[in-house]
């Protein structure tokens, strides 16, 4: 007498997941497209992208890759 509506909620729960597994996955694809179409990401702020934290990670980040370049190229720093 049970096992119908254990079944049936196991399916209801397993599209639950499904459903919302499908959205997450979609609006990644959306934000993908977004970024290579040159658009800003929805979740950055105009005022956050100049303040002098995310100045100074960019500049790390920089920093970082000019010395990834160098090693790869086989200088010495």
């Amino acid at each position: 007498m049970m096992l119908p509506l254990i079944l049936a909620s196991a399916f209801v729960l397993v599209t639950a997941m499904v459903c919302v597994s499908g959205l997450k996955a979609w609006r990644g694809w959306l934000e993908l497209k977004r970024l290579q179409l040159g658009g800003a990401p929805s979740a950055a702020n105009d005022d956050d992208a100049e303040s002098p934290a995310t100045l100074i990670e960019l500049a790390s980040v920089k920093e970082r890759l000019r010395r990834l370049e160098a090693i790869a190229n086989g200088v010495e720093l």
